[in-house]
């Protein structure tokens, strides 16, 4: 196991982490640190604990946003029948094959 100490609003957070994932945990505590700056700015003086449920509150409002400008799947994909059909017939002859290779010596 990997340590790696983020720095997040005015605080050191010690965490562990697997070998190879300090950089990532870096890179996401700053995001959260930004966060926190930003909710200390608009509310003020408040609590550490206060400060991370806000920036808790303003990613996950970010991601709820990321996540609507998504478009849901449309359904299943639009599959020619006669293509299907096709790929059905050859899967057959395969297994056909392979069939009676597996019959002669």
């Amino acid at each position: 196991m990997a340590e790696v100490v983020l720095d997040i609003g005015g605080f050191r957070y010690p965490i562990s982490c697997r070998e190879g994932e300090q950089d990532h945990f870096r890179s996401v505590g700053a995001v959260v640190d930004q966060k926190v700056t930003q909710a200390r700015g608009a509310l003020g003086g408040i609590s550490e604990t206060r400060q991370l449920l806000f920036a808790a509150l303003l990613l996950a409002d970010a991601l709820k946003e990321a996540e609507s400008r998504i478009p849901a799947p449309s359904g299943a994909p639009d599959i020619d029948p006669a293509a299907l059909e096709g790929l059905a017939e050859r899967l057959e002859l395969l297994a056909s094959q392979l069939e009676n290779r597996a019959g002669t010596p």
